[in-house]
């Protein structure tokens, strides 16, 4: 076989061995559901992410079904899944497609990339994938099967390194099955050309791989290290009255934004967390309830829980008292619904 023969290859293994998905059901595909369920996959394993696109599905049908919603319903709906600004961002270019668009995804993939939240990689999958343009989607598990498949030794975390993939990916990617290429690599990615040990003996593409020849498959993708994240000691307050709850809300800007909160403070050592909490509400921690180590991209929050009783709590528009029936319902921020959970 021809060197440029792989992505055929390539293609008669996925008829084989796709994964069945529930985003992959509908037929032809519906670009609305591949445009949730790329943005829900980013940073999120697919087992996890299975229930939360079948529950979104069902709250939110059709994209004007988002585009009608308030935020705060729309952030419920994405609670688990973290990264709050996707699903804002979802919520914005539902509401861009209604107006402009009459609640249809556009086709054309310019018009894809400028909707808010949506980049190259979601771009270019839901315009291969739903409508069969002829786009890459390159996406981590694409960028390490290309570095392995071509030993490309850029950083593929770098501009040079993604600029050299995505040019192979614009060369190699059919005109025939587009959208069937990239969801190929995408498997072949998540199954066999796995991050740390891949499984090159089950591999179809092995015969044209260059790293599998040289020795190097272990050593590829080269990828810069990331830093270490910062650790942080939360303790945060049950504060209970007449069956309902001390709430926070946070600020309209920057991480978990808009969410509510337990009342919480953050410091590096937990007798300074603990101190800041009781001079916040104006009383005296009880009882530990609850513990979590909650690991977010760049920082982890260590969290403690305390049952707490404050002659006066803070007043104001962003902080308010909810009952368990309302704590199912308004977008906690992160793990806090975890704690909410044991109240």
């Amino acid at each position: 076989m021809e060197r440029n023969d792989w992505p055929r290859v390539l293609l008669a293994w996925f008829d084989v061995n796709r994964r069945d998905l529930p985003w992959r059901e509908s037929k032809p595909r519906n670009p609305y559901h591949v445009w949730i369920s790329e943005i829900m996959l980013q940073q999120t394993r697919t087992e996890a992410v299975k229930p939360y696109f079948s529950a979104w599905m069902e709250r939110f049908p059709t994209i004007s079904d988002v585009a009608a919603a308030d935020e705060a319903e729309v952030l419920h709906a994405w609670q688990g899944l973290g990264y709050y600004s996707r699903a804002r961002n979802i919520h914005k270019a539902a509401q861009v497609i209604a107006e402009q668009y009459g609640g249809v995804m556009p086709r054309d993939p310019e018009a894809i990339r400028a909707l808010p939240g949506i980049g190259d990689y979601t771009a270019g999958a839901v315009a291969s994938i739903a409508y069969g343009e002829k786009r890459p989607a390159v996406d981590g598990n694409v960028l390490r099967v290309y570095a392995r498949l071509y030993a490309v030794r850029e950083d593929i975390l770098k501009s040079a390194g993604r600029k050299c993939i995505t040019k192979l990916a614009e060369e190699t990617i059919p005109g025939d099955r587009p959208g069937d290429f990239n969801e190929a690599l995408m498997d072949l990615g998540a199954e066999v050309c796995i991050p740390k040990h891949p499984r090159c003996a089950a591999c179809p593409l092995r015969a044209f791989c260059e790293a599998s020849r040289l020795g190097i498959e272990a050593e590829l993708p080269v990828r810069t290290k990331k830093k270490p994240q910062t650790e942080w000691q939360a303790a945060c307050a049950i504060v209970e009255r007449d069956g309902r709850f001390l709430l926070h809300r946070r600020p309209p800007k920057g991480m978990l934004a808009n969410m509510w909160e337990f009342p919480m403070a953050l410091a590096p050592e937990a007798e300074e967390s603990r101190t800041a909490l009781e001079k916040l509400l104006g009383g005296r921690v009880g009882e530990l309830r609850w513990t979590l180590t909650h690991v977010f991209t760049h920082r982890i929050w260590h969290m403690r829980a305390y049952d707490m009783e404050t002659a006066g709590a803070p007043s104001g528009e962003d902080w308010r008292w909810f009952t368990r029936e309302e704590l199912r319902q308004i977008p906690l921020a992160g793990p806090h619904a975890r704690l909410a959970a044991i109240v």
